[in-house]
């Protein structure tokens, strides 16, 4: 395999900076559905790309395996899957909370790989999901407290964080053959048309919405999309599932300070005491099962 242009690890640093704003845009355009504002993220990244996807790697789609296809076709569903749940958990639970679950999708990585993949690791790994297990009970314990819709917005995160490992680990086999950009191209063209789908099916209107709400589609197509998954589809070239799922983990510490300063949120005792039991839980994960083999950066002299 030859050598990444750049640091991967780097590019999972931007990518999670970047996903760090899609909870904060997601509430912004809160007077759309879910579903809605999920179809358009993905169906204006796909407008965006089209002109040099379609003119510099027509040729790629030619020679695409029906095997990559298919995965390609799954792991587009299952990112619509991820978006929809998610965002919907949004209209329930706090942004703290709801990222923080989602982003407890390295448990659900652990278990796919260890079964999908063979991938072992040390008890002390298994002692750091219980951690993090631990902590996002408290995380629900204490939303349960303020309302049972909170406890539900916390199911469908987790939810959303099934969805998503399962997108990354289809992922992480296409992306050994397929470049960023085609790959991409195929997924994001799939998610949106089974957002379609899913919106004709319960009927949420397409049009409609005030005009400011056509920016943070625009921001959520942008700024997490390409800045964040799509950073992140590249670095699976290079780094296996569950180090991208890691990186991750620093997310909810950038949104809770956007949905701070932007919505006003306040975190409670329980999301800070569990989302903070929760990072170091998945701390210990990262340390745990670090890879013996590590990614060779050439070096100019």
């Amino acid at each position: 395999m030859r050598l990444p242009p750049f640091n991967p690890y780097i590019a999972v640093v931007v990518g999670v900076i970047a996903v760090s704003s899609s909870a904060i845009l997601v509430r912004l355009a809160g007077e759309a559905p879910a579903a809605v504002i999920a179809l358009y993220r993905l169906l204006l990244a796909v407008i965006i790309m089209s002109p040099y996807v379609l003119l510099k790697n027509r040729r790629e789609f030619k020679s695409i395996q029906k095997k990559d296809l298919l995965f390609s076709v799954l792991a587009g569903v299952f990112l619509a899957l991820h978006f929809i749940l998610w965002f919907e958990s949004l209209n329930y639970t706090s942004v703290a909370s709801s990222v923080v679950l989602v982003t407890l999708q390295p448990i659900f990585a652990f278990i796919g790989t260890y079964f999908f993949f063979s991938e072992r690791f040390s008890p002390g790994a298994v002692i750091s999901m219980i951690i993090a297990i631990f902590g996002s009970i408290i995380i629900s314990w204490g939303d349960f407290q303020i309302s049972g819709l909170a406890l539900l917005g916390d199911l469908l995160a987790l939810l959303g964080a099934v969805m998503v490992t399962a997108y990354f680990l289809l992922g992480q086999q296409v992306r050994k053959r397929l470049s960023l950009m085609t790959y991409t191209f195929v997924v994001y063209g799939i998610s949106s048309i089974t957002l379609i789908l899913y919106n004709l099916a319960v009927q949420n209107p397409f049009f409609g919405y005030p005009a400011d709400h056509w920016l943070y589609f625009l921001g959520l197509a942008i700024i997490p999309t390409f800045f964040g998954h799509t950073l992140f589809n590249w670095a699976l070239k290079w780094l296996s599932t569950s180090t991208i799922s890691m990186g991750i983990v620093f997310e909810p510490i950038g949104a809770s300070i956007l949905a701070y300063f932007i919505l006003g949120e306040v975190v409670t005792w329980s999301q800070l005491l569990g989302g903070t039991i929760v990072l170091f839980g998945l701390f210990l994960f990262i340390m745990s099962t670090t890879r013996k083999s590590k990614v060779t950066i050439s070096r100019k002299s």
